[in-house]
């Protein structure tokens, strides 16, 4: 293959990586390939471009550690996660919905007991969780894995801290028998997304604001059921309509209520005998075989012309 033009380029690169034994990546690479060379004919891509493009992912990776995802913010703000999540996720209308995982997930968090504080004393205004996991029948899920994390009051999370020693603001708790469970932590704060990194400055150069509304991580794993990625947003938040990283659905958008009781709080676990914020949420699981079967069916429906 020799004198290739904008013409041939494409086909021609397609047909070389015809080769792949594995079809499904053949398919991904055909669509990306094709994909990607209409890109750069249709802006017109010029060299200094291109050269920009390939030093903002150098810079991306550079910028990635082993606390810190700057590909998942790149991925999130340009609206990725939420479509590959949105596709991949399908459940039946009364489980609960996923949302971005976002690049904050640890894999060291602590695991505590039912009711015990996942954030350090000090790290903002106490808020109080707890609920159930249940099944799609309304029935109890125990012993589901519950991993969640938050920013502390001040809209920052650990990982952030340059001088993190270990997890705060973030653990693992498990329902009980009967599905229930509950824990301390602290009411987030909005956030701006890192705006040290790449990411920052495309965002900063897209004049868009980089601010998350306020949001409390989950993810929720039990035997025999799909795994849940998802978070709770809180109503009355400035910024639940314009995510930086579209994460927030509606389903997921909870009341943040101010408990006055003092003894409550002490009753509860708090250090201090001040007023405390509750939620109350009920996470709703569905089994691998409910998704397998939604799953399957819409496969089988026709596609609908645009």
């Amino acid at each position: 293959m020799m004198d290739m033009t904008t013409e041939t380029i494409t086909d021609n690169v397609n047909i070389v990586n015809a080769s792949c034994q594995d079809e499904r990546t053949k398919l991904i690479f055909k669509s990306l390939v094709t994909h990607l060379h209409d890109f750069v004919r249709e802006t017109s891509l010029t060299t200094e471009e291109w050269m920009t493009a390939i030093h903002f992912l150098t810079e991306t990776g550079q910028k990635c550690t082993d606390i810190r995802q700057e590909f998942i913010l790149l991925s999130d703000t340009l609206g990725v996660s939420a479509l590959v999540d949105s596709m991949n996720n399908v459940k039946p209308p009364n489980a609960t919905e996923n949302t971005v995982l976002g690049p904050f997930h640890t894999e060291d968090a602590h695991i505590f007991a039912n009711g015990d504080s996942i954030a350090s004393e000090g790290k903002g205004y106490y808020m109080y969780v707890h609920g159930k996991v249940l099944d799609t029948k309304g029935n109890p899920v125990a012993g589901a894995v519950l991993d969640t994390w938050e920013t502390d009051g001040d809209g920052q999370y650990d990982t952030q801290n340059p001088n993190r020693t270990g997890p705060d603001c973030r653990g693992i708790v498990k329902s009980a028998g009967d599905g229930s469970y509950a824990f301390r932590a602290v009411v987030p704060s909005p956030y701006s997304i890192p705006g040290d990194g790449p990411v920052g400055t495309m965002i900063k150069n897209l004049n868009r604001h980089i601010v998350r509304p306020a949001h409390l991580h989950f993810m929720i794993d039990a035997p025999g059921y799909e795994k849940l990625i998802t978070a709770l947003y809180f109503k009355g938040d400035p910024y639940i309509t314009s995510d930086a990283v579209f994460g927030v659905r509606s389903s997921l958008i909870v009341d943040l209520d101010i408990v006055p009781g003092t003894s409550i709080t002490l009753k509860r676990g708090f250090a201090e005998a001040r007023p405390h914020a509750e939620v109350k949420y009920d996470f709703v699981l569905a089994t691998v075989e409910e998704c397998a079967e939604l799953r399957k069916s819409l496969k089988a429906k026709p596609a609908v012309a645009k």
